[in-house]
């Protein structure tokens, strides 16, 4: 067959600010590491969910895209990020076992203009969790958003008690910020930082916390990871506690990712 109609392969990642993105990065690497010069990742900027479903519908109906020089192109496989990893339950075809029960997709398969949801922070970051386990006491989730969906599902499998903090707790098991104290802390082990609070470039916020009544007991993951030390890891480190931020989940969850692209 004519290399020209053999459609150049377009992966991608969804989300509403993507300047700091680590996967087009990380993905661009590695298909030039692998010589895959017909395979190319992108940005793909949502402002709003309409846009998304906007998105779909011109994917469905155009699913092998001419570009300029004649050469077509098909989008395979996507990421996605904040904040639509609950809005994409809406706009796949179909979804994974644990995208279904985690109630958040992160990553689509695209094969003969099916869209099957899947979720791999899941992998990403049960396997960034194995330098600190066993968890001997309870967890704490700060942010109720797509990624701590998937957090709350890992730690249900590890059987570690949690609960879920937000500025607008709804639900038995979700609590205010204000309700975290030197109590409480006491009873706590690790504290997730799922939102994007301290993302460059607001480098100087930080989730509210008693961080004074932190210790080496405690250990604080913030799935932020840029910047890589971020406001909310430096208190805990202050105070001795252990520290990582999200890079290794990515890693792991990128790799899971371009494993069911290629199944």
């Amino acid at each position: 067959m004519d290399s020209k109609q053999i459609p150049r392969s377009i992966f991608g990642l969804i989300g509403e600010r993507l300047d700091y993105s680590f996967s087009r990065a990380y993905f661009s690497e590695k298909f030039e590491k692998l010589r895959l010069k017909d395979h190319e990742y992108r940005n793909f900027e949502i402002k709003q969910e309409e846009d998304l479903l906007r998105f779909r519908e011109s994917v469905t109906y155009n699913p092998t895209l001419q570009t300029t020089n004649g050469k077509s192109e098909i989008i395979r496989g996507l990421n996605v990020t904040i904040p639509y990893k609950e809005s994409m339950l809406k706009v796949c075809d179909k979804l994974s076992a644990e995208a279904e029960a985690i109630g958040a997709v992160n990553t689509v398969v695209i094969e003969d203009n099916i869209w099957t949801g899947h979720n791999t922070d899941v992998y990403g970051f049960a396997k960034s969790l194995e330098p600190f386990l066993p968890i001997k006491q309870n967890a704490l989730i700060l942010g109720t958003g797509g990624a701590s969906k998937a957090i709350a599902y890992t730690l249900e499998a590890l059987r570690v008690p949690h609960l879920f903090v937000s500025r607008r707790p709804k639900g038995e098991y979700c609590i205010s910020y204000d309700q975290v104290d030197g109590d409480l802390l006491k009873l706590i082990s690790l504290i997730i930082n799922s939102t994007p609070v301290g993302t460059f470039p607001a480098v100087n916020e930080k989730p509210k916390l008693p961080y004074a009544r932190l210790n080496n007991t405690h250990i604080l993951y913030d799935l932020v990871y840029n910047p890589s030390n971020t406001l909310f890891m430096k208190m805990g480190e202050i105070k001795g506690a252990r520290v990582t931020n999200g890079y290794e989940m990515l890693v792991h969850q990128a790799e899971k990712s371009w494993e069911l692209w290629n199944q």
